[in-house]
């Protein structure tokens, strides 16, 4: 799909959705910016006390850039600013590893923390959104906007580009310029990122090389439009509509937000439009299901092997124990949109969204009962991801930051 502004604006609506922040694609030109508006400048050193340690040698990996090279203002090929507040800026995805837990955010943000209070900021080699992160075999892996991917092997104090596919104006490319949304790692060596207009890469060398790979199988026709023909508007025509007039197609290249594993090995895609993928050999194939919700889901947790639940819009959440096959609504209470949750034992689930809402159940065929965060400074943030942190709870990012939410 080329790049025109119509399918620009659909993407931008989309990821604003996704994130429920109405700056969240500014970041990357410095338009908004949270920290810079409380007075910080940036710095050549790491946030708090703590300075970062030399980085360790790693070995670079050329990005696979475009022929038509982008100009060396693009923030996909920048540094990351040190900046004393990252802590406080938008943060969108988080994880634990044995060395501690990391978030990543806008303008290529990857803070550290050893009890998810005090954060560090990493010298990062890109100034793009961060959406994701994932770690394999003491590997961590992040991924954002202009397809950009980076890893780190010394546990998050230095961070090496794998890929960058920023977009220029003399290409129609559609893959130049599109957003990873999620990167997960089903071993040390075999990976998948996925992202707007259903693009999909793998790698299978330990994230050396990315490959795009085609999730759709479009056919002949799936370029055109299915229109009915135009009729005059004279007297006597029947202007009413029944509800399968309003039902909205599938979208042919819907934008893929979320990628799962559940015990059994099968691979999981939530998306935009009710749009659902799984795969069974380990993402060679994928057959497309869709949702009874026809509204995005922005995440999707699995546990024991077919046991999904999928997250999103207006606080739908739908749950599956035959890996998709059917769904059963869950009630919620909430109408406000989720955007980040993590799996717990025996089906337990956190799930986190706008306006500092937080879902939590025990376990499976439990309710989920509802509460909201606030932050430290009594502000009510929209939260983008959740994180078990032992007895101290649980840490959350959003567009405040990074905090601790403690159940009562």
């Amino acid at each position: 799909m080329p790049n025109t502004p119509i399918h620009r604006t659909r993407l931008a609506a989309a990821l604003l959705l996704a994130l429920a922040l109405p700056f969240a694609l500014q970041a990357q030109d410095g338009s908004t910016d949270p920290a810079a508006a409380e007075g910080d400048t940036p710095e050549s050193q790491a946030v708090d006390e703590a300075s970062l340690a030399e980085p360790a040698a790693v070995d670079e990996a050329p990005p696979a850039e475009t022929a038509a090279a982008p100009a060396a203002t693009d923030p996909a090929l920048l540094d990351a600013e040190m900046m004393p507040r990252a802590s406080r800026s938008l943060l969108l995805d988080v994880v634990r590893t044995q060395a501690g837990y990391f978030a990543v955010g806008e303008r290529g943000h990857v803070l550290s923390s050893e009890d998810g209070q005090s954060w560090k900021q990493a010298p990062v080699p890109t100034r793009s959104t961060l959406t994701s992160i994932a770690t394999a075999n003491g590997v961590l892996w992040a991924a954002g906007h202009d397809g950009v991917i980076v890893h780190s092997t010394d546990g998050g104090q230095s961070w090496t580009r794998r890929r960058a596919a920023p977009w220029t104006p003399d290409t129609m490319d559609p893959t130049e310029g599109v957003p990873v949304m999620d990167v997960l790692f089903v071993d040390g060596m075999n990976g998948f990122a996925v992202g707007a207009y259903s693009l999909m890469l793998a790698t299978t060398d330990g994230g050396v090389t990315w490959e795009p790979r085609s999730i759709i199988d479009h056919g002949d026709d799936a370029s055109e439009a299915e229109t009915a023909p135009a009729a005059d508007a004279g007297e006597g025509d029947d202007w009413t509509f029944d509800a399968s007039d309003l039902e909205l197609d599938a979208e042919a290249d819907p934008h893929l937000n979320a990628i799962a594993q559940d015990a059994g090995g099968a691979l999981v895609i939530a998306g935009e439009r009710g749009a659902f993928f799984r795969s069974r050999d380990g993402g060679q194939t994928w057959e497309r299901k869709r949702l009874p919700y026809e509204g995005s889901m922005f995440g999707i947790l699995a546990w024991d092997a077919g046991h999904l639940l999928a997250f999103g819009l207006r606080g739908n959440v739908l749950e599956s124990m035959d890996l998709g096959d059917t769904w059963t609504p869950v009630e919620t209470g909430v109408g406000t949109s989720l955007l980040g949750g993590h799996a717990l034992p025996n089906g337990g689930a956190i799930l986190v969204g706008a306006n500092g809402v937080v879902l939590t159940r025990p376990g499976t065929g439990t309710p989920f009962a509802a509460t909201s965060f606030e932050m430290a400074s009594g502000e009510t943030p929209n939260l983008t991801g959740v994180l078990p942190a032992g007895d101290a709870g649980f840490i959350v990012v959003g567009d405040k930051g990074a905090g601790l939410y403690r159940p009562q």
